[in-house]
């Protein structure tokens, strides 16, 4: 996994209320303090933002904004991974076994 990653989980972990967090002085202290609402609805506007800016590149050609989307969608994703004591490594992990699987064959093999 990226160093980057790991790191910016280290920071996100840091900022749980339990491990001394400060609402107070640190946004994701205060996502946290908000509950899973908040996240949740952090990762929806997020999301949103991330296909305006993909529709918006596709007709105007630049991309930019869509990998400053994704980023601010895959840290708010990394704050719900936290809330829920899961890490970015469990993605990467489940990631990887999924590959080479066909996403047909995957899907299919979920428990629904």
């Amino acid at each position: 996994m990226s160093t980057t990653l790991a790191r910016i989980a280290q920071v996100i972990e840091s900022r749980k209320l339990e491990n001394g967090g400060d609402p107070a002085k640190s946004y994701v202290a205060k996502l946290f303090s908000k509950g899973d609402d908040a996240i949740l609805k952090k990762i929806g506007e997020e999301a949103t933002e991330t296909v305006m800016a993909a529709k918006d590149a596709r007709a105007s050609g630049d991309a930019s904004k869509v990998l400053y989307e994704c980023a601010d969608l895959w840290f708010h994703s990394m704050v719900l991974l936290a809330q829920f004591g899961l890490t970015p490594q469990q993605v990467v992990d489940e990631l990887a076994r999924r590959e080479g699987v066909s996403g047909i064959e995957e899907k299919a093999s979920r428990a629904e």
